[in-house]
């Protein structure tokens, strides 16, 4: 690293740790030539290799943001917290860059997480399908409650995963 005082790549790091909640590594330095004292931060270059394929042909960067903020919208005033809603956001890139090399439909996206969506919370994947799905008609919006509530996802509570069985 250049010192910025005497521009000489001479120093040594006196303390590293993690700054903007693990996003950046922030070091202290110390110039061995004028011992004077800086700063640097390391972050890692965000490079999306991901292409989305708009409905319109078009084709654009994959960004998270655009992701978080539609589920945020979904989740206006429901009891999810918001690092649930991040870590599902990097559930479905992580899933994307699986399944996906290159380029991805912006469709398939939207369907994969309405699906992580419900067994959430049926309340915001009826939000988010409603938005996503463009339903034009309330038949559709009671089409799609009707088959959540036929088919209700089966997530155990507590007492069923520690319960013994009765002889």
């Amino acid at each position: 690293m250049l010192c910025p005082y005497c521009e000489r790549d001479n120093d040594k790091v006196i303390d590293s740790r993690a700054s903007d909640g693990g996003q950046s590594v922030r070091r202290r330095r110390e110039c061995q030539h004028c011992n004077r004292r800086f700063t640097t931060f390391e972050r890692v270059e965000k490079t999306s290799r991901l292409m989305v394929i708009k409905q319109d042909g078009t084709r654009i960067p994959f960004d998270q943001e655009k992701v978080l903020k539609g589920l945020q919208a979904a989740c206006g005033k429901r009891p999810i917290p918001e690092d649930r809603i991040i870590s599902l956001v990097r559930e479905v890139e992580e899933e994307l860059i699986q399944l996906y090399d290159r380029e991805v439909q912006s469709k398939s996206i939207g369907l994969l997480v309405a699906n992580k969506l419900k067994p959430i919370d049926p309340i915001v994947y009826i939000r988010y399908a409603s938005e996503y799905f463009n339903y034009q008609h309330l038949e559709d919006i009671s089409q799609e409650v009707a088959n959540m509530q036929d088919a209700p996802p089966v997530i155990p509570s507590q007492s069923d995963l520690f319960s013994t069985p009765k002889k």
